[in-house]
């Protein structure tokens, strides 16, 4: 029998339901656009962040713009963001013709609430939180520092549905906040995304924004939609026997434009593809529905394996502040830094079928080909993200991964450092 591979990406929540969901829902095209099924996930959103304000979305990328267009950033603006994040976040303030500045992390992965004082300028107008890998950020202290400053607080709640601090779900402390639905996100539809807002005229402008977005075309649908079904059937199995054909599939099927790649070649170049912004098609929608009805259990899951790296990895440094119990992450991915050639490190387990290499590493803003002139990343303005990024190996923790496959991971981990 060919041993199943070890993901952190392709589908990795897709389970038998979700296929057979996508599958049913390529042979009802005629109900892919329609909207009902996004209201419903709006009101989900609603009712779990206590808001009446929640606007569904094709990305979360779209979500940003929006908030982004929403609350005024205009040219010259400094909208600050930290280091070690990833271009679909800094693409939407290039769009608008504002400033990115980059924000160094501490070592929860996260924005550096110390270095987010010493960079704030007159023109500052906003700071986006990143919750890395479900990992909440110091928030409270970040929000303080917003208040007093007079910046809008946006939350980029991406890796971290289902995260809290002191008891709050991440997305309930800023101005707005935004989540994804990518293929390799908590709850996964391939695309999707959602924005809760708290205040009724901030939420009132973005409405504007979001009423005036169309849906995206019927083929960008269909692409969606067979990403699950070739990921299970034919990628993964072509994965498992050889990881040359794996890849050699994946490539043919992108190159065809069967399949959309998550980060579009554009995107590495300061650009925004034509299907951002738009509104949520009820197809997508509906695989999202489905996903977030699962959700209490795929983050058990995340946190059970994450316990084994925990106990079973001990003396490698997982970048989490773990003294900090108001913490409880959503554990999207379980990080680790290691002192070792990471490329090297990925080549020993791709020869065992472990494929870890999720595009989260090698440079302050990912993934690692993104031209970081364009996104106005200064070399040396973020040592400490920049110093994780040359360290960073993610281990998977989602549903498609048990507690005998997340050994095989770190038996991987041990075997390597001791050479």
């Amino acid at each position: 029998m060919i041993p199943k591979p070890i993901f952190t990406s392709l589908s990795p929540n897709a389970e038998r339901d979700d296929i057979k969901a996508s599958l049913s829902l390529i042979l009802k095209p005629f109900c892919w656009k329609k909207t009902k099924k996004a209201e419903e996930l709006e009101e989900k959103f609603k009712k779990r962040f206590r808001t009446e304000y929640a606007f569904s979305v094709n990305s979360g990328r779209s979500g940003l713009i929006l908030i982004l267009k929403a609350i005024g950033i205009k040219k010259g603006d400094e909208v600050l963001l930290q280091g070690f994040t990833c271009n679909a976040a800094v693409n939407p303030i290039l769009r608008l013709g504002a400033v990115p500045v980059f924000v160094d992390i501490d070592e929860t992965l996260n924005l550096d609430p110390n270095d987010l004082e010493r960079k704030i300028t007159g023109k500052s107008r906003a700071v986006i939180v990143q919750h890395t890998f479900g990992w909440p950020a110091r928030i409270e202290q970040i929000k303080k520092i917003a208040e007093e400053k007079g910046l809008f607080l946006i939350e980029d709640c991406a890796h971290s549905l289902g995260a809290s601090y002191k008891g709050e779900f991440c997305g309930s402390f800023g101005d707005a906040a935004f989540f994804s639905f990518g293929r390799d996100k908590v709850i996964s539809s391939v695309f999707g995304g959602m924005i809760t807002v708290r205040k009724q005229d901030l939420a009132e402008k973005i409405r504007k924004e979001w009423e005036n977005l169309e849906l995206p075309s019927l083929f960008w649908i269909f692409q969606q939609l067979l990403h699950p079904f070739l990921c299970w059937f034919f990628v993964i199995p072509a994965y498992a026997l050889n990881q040359h054909l794996g890849r050699l599939l994946l490539g043919a099927f992108h190159r065809l434009s069967i399949l959309s790649k998550s980060v579009y070649k554009k995107e590495k170049k300061g650009e925004i593809p034509s299907h951002f912004p738009a509104r949520m098609p009820d197809a997508l929608a509906s695989l999202a529905l489905r996903q977030f009805s699962k959700l209490e259990g795929f983050n058990r899951h995340r946190k059970e394996v994450a316990r084994l790296y925990e106990r079973e990895l001990e003396g490698f440094k997982a970048p989490f502040a773990a003294s900090e119990r108001d913490r409880q992450p959503a554990y999207l991915k379980y990080p680790v830094l290691v002192e070792v050639d990471t490329d090297e490190l990925l080549k020993q387990a791709r020869k065992r079928k472990i494929y870890l290499d999720d595009g989260w590493r090698k440079s302050p803003v990912v993934p690692p080909d993104t031209d970081l002139g364009i996104m106005k990343y200064v070399k040396g303005s973020c040592p400490e993200a920049e110093k994780a990024a040359l360290k960073i190996v993610n281990l998977p923790c989602h549903i498609g991964i048990n507690q005998k496959e997340a050994r095989k991971v770190v038996s991987l981990l041990k075997s390597y450092a001791k050479r």
